[in-house]
């Protein structure tokens, strides 16, 4: 069977993709005593066991060569009070304040995460123009706190729906 090779319009490819809703993280990682971070919503979980989690950065991010020369990262996962590092991260805010690290597994963490999720660089896959990067999970740390949730290019509260 053959299949159409039809062109898909980039900003409605982009509208669609972003009309998902999806939890918010920083992807944070340590190089030369130098603490690095990126705002994802590209991350999943993959395996139970082992226990495998993935993330996807694009060819042109900074952290995309952070990861493969750290080979771990942790992944943050934010709280609905965490608007402000989710910016910050993403280069959309400049934090007057200095963004305050914990430790956790030898990883550099944000305070406050609702989850914190670390891990050993498991492998690597170029596809298209990001890296999925399959992290070997070594720690969790879990809050019960509201998640931060991003669609349609903003951001939201999760509430529960009416039975």
């Amino acid at each position: 069977m053959q299949i159409e090779n039809q062109e898909v319009d980039d900003r409605l490819f982009r509208n669609a993709m972003g009309s998902f809703a999806t939890g918010v993280t920083v992807i944070t990682t340590e190089v030369a005593g130098e603490v690095h971070g990126m705002t994802a919503n590209a991350f999943m979980s993959i395996s139970l066991n082992p226990k495998l989690i993935a993330i996807s950065v694009g060819e042109h991010a900074r952290m995309l060569q952070h990861i493969k020369d750290a080979k771990q990262f942790a992944v943050n996962i934010l709280t609905s009070n965490q608007q402000d590092e989710s910016k910050q991260f993403s280069g959309q805010l400049n934090l007057e304040h200095e963004i305050t690290f914990s430790s956790y597994k030898g990883l550099p963490t944000l305070a406050d995460a609702l989850a914190v999720i670390t891990c050993t660089l498991h492998s690597e896959y170029v596809v298209g123009d990001h890296t999925v990067y399959i992290g070997q999970v070594t720690g969790v740390k879990l809050e019960q706190k509201a998640p931060l949730i991003y669609s349609q290019g903003k951001y939201r509260e999760l509430k529960e729906l009416q039975e």
